[in-house]
């Protein structure tokens, strides 16, 4: 059986546009190999939301497809990208954060629809990279 995963991922407290040595700095969720909907990293907060699928794996977990998974079964997960984009310009990434979707909570698989909240900025000032696992991200039903 395949079910449809709504997720909604609530980013705030984001690094600014302009950080480290990068300027007009932006933010989106990765679909396949291409930023989705960038957002400039001096807003008040981002929202990305994207469906992906659920099925049962041969062993009965949950697998998960679709062109914003990454990774191979049992360590799916999805990327928010980092980027410098001015007017103009062409997204040139140079960071990423990696979310699991086996942190999501089983709650979540059955509802069908969570939240991700997730802090943006790094203890350095920069923007959030490398593996963001709970408590870096609160899931929960929404």
């Amino acid at each position: 059986m395949t079910q449809t995963l709504t997720l909604r991922i609530v980013g705030r407290d984001l690094p600014g546009a302009e950080c480290g040595g990068y300027r007009d700095v932006h933010v989106a969720v990765q679909r396949g190999a291409e930023p989705d909907r960038p957002v400039r990293a001096d807003a008040a907060e981002v929202v990305f939301e994207f469906e992906v699928s659920v099925v049962a794996a041969a062993d009965g977990t949950p697998d998960f497809k679709g062109p914003y998974v990454q990774g191979k079964r049992g360590e799916r997960f999805f990327y928010l990208t980092w980027g410098e984009l001015p007017p103009g310009g062409e997204f040139a990434m140079f960071r990423r954060a990696k979310l699991w979707f086996a942190d999501v909570p089983e709650a979540v698989l059955t509802a069908g629809v969570g939240v991700g909240e997730v802090g943006l900025t790094d203890e350095k000032g920069m923007p959030l990279c490398a593996g963001v696992r709970p408590p870096g991200v609160a899931w929960g039903v929404g």
